[in-house]
C-alpha cells in the first residue's frame, strides 16, 4: 500500500506559482526545491510537486494538456470546516486565482473550486460525514 503521495503538476512561472499557493498558506520543501520544481506541503504524507513544463517533459511522452482549454484531473483538498473553504477560496482569488463554477452545497458538504494560475482546478470542500444521507451510509 502506498505510504505518501507526490501529485505533480506542470506549471509556466515557477517563481509566480510559488507566490500563488504562498499566499493560500500553503509551504514547501525547500529539499525538494530548485529551479525545476517545488515540493508544495499539503498535508501528512500529500505533496504536490509542481515542476516548470520543460522538466515536467522529461516525464512523459505526451503533451502536456493546456489546463486552461481543457481539464485532465480535479484535485480535492478536504478542510476542516466550511468557513475554511470560503477563507481559501477569498485567498486564492486575491492571489489571481479564479472561481469558474458556483459553490456547491449539499448540506452535509459544501465545495468550491479555484483555477490556479495555470488553470488547474483545485477543489476546496468540507464534509460532515455526520449529516451524511443515510442512504450513502450504508453503500458498504
Amino acid at each position: 500500500m502506498a505510504k505518501q503521495i507526490f501529485v505533480n503538476v506542470p506549471v509556466k512561472d515557477l517563481a509566480k506559482t510559488i507566490r500563488f499557493f504562498t499566499a493560500l498558506g500553503f509551504t514547501f520543501n525547500p529539499q525538494f526545491t530548485d529551479e525545476n520544481a517545488t515540493c508544495m506541503i499539503i498535508g501528512k504524507d500529500m505533496f504536490a510537486m509542481l515542476l516548470v513544463e520543460k522538466f515536467f517533459k522529461t516525464f512523459i511522452n505526451k503533451e502536456i494538456c493546456d489546463a486552461k482549454k481543457s481539464t485532465e484531473v480535479l484535485l480535492a483538498l478536504s478542510v476542516e470546516s466550511r468557513e475554511e473553504v470560503d477563507n481559501m477560496m477569498k485567498k486564492a482569488i486575491a492571489a489571481g486565482g479564479n472561481e469558474p463554477r458556483a459553490p456547491q452545497d449539499h448540506g452535509w458538504m459544501y465545495g468550491r473550486a479555484f483555477e490556479d494560475l495555470d488553470g488547474h482546478i483545485w477543489e476546496v470542500f468540507y464534509m460532515n460525514e455526520s449529516k451524511m444521507p443515510e442512504e450513502m451510509k450504508n453503500k458498504n
